[in-house]
């Protein structure tokens, strides 16, 4: 009988203890993926200035759309201007 009484005893324990790693865990968990996020947010910022992607980007899309509208008749009528399914 004393036996049953500090098996209980142990288990609950042991639940509890586990209870408190699993707390643990995932606060430590959190605290990572937020950490990661700010790096990775500031190494996005960082790279899109130093390589100027937006930059060069928007210089090729203003030549593709310049070329398109002079081959479809200088940039007038149907199929030239922005956002005209016969552009792209």
């Amino acid at each position: 009988m004393q036996g049953s009484i500090f098996s209980a005893i142990g288990r609950g324990i042991n639940a509890i203890i586990s209870a408190i790693a699993a707390v643990f865990m995932t606060i430590v968990g959190v605290i990572t993926t937020v950490i990661v996020t700010i790096f990775e947010v500031i190494l996005s910022i960082l790279c899109c200035r130093c390589f100027g992607s937006s930059r060069r980007t928007g210089t090729y899309s203003r030549r593709r759309r310049g070329g398109r509208s002079l081959a479809a008749g200088g940039g007038t009528g149907p199929g030239a201007g922005t956002g005209s399914v016969g552009m792209y």
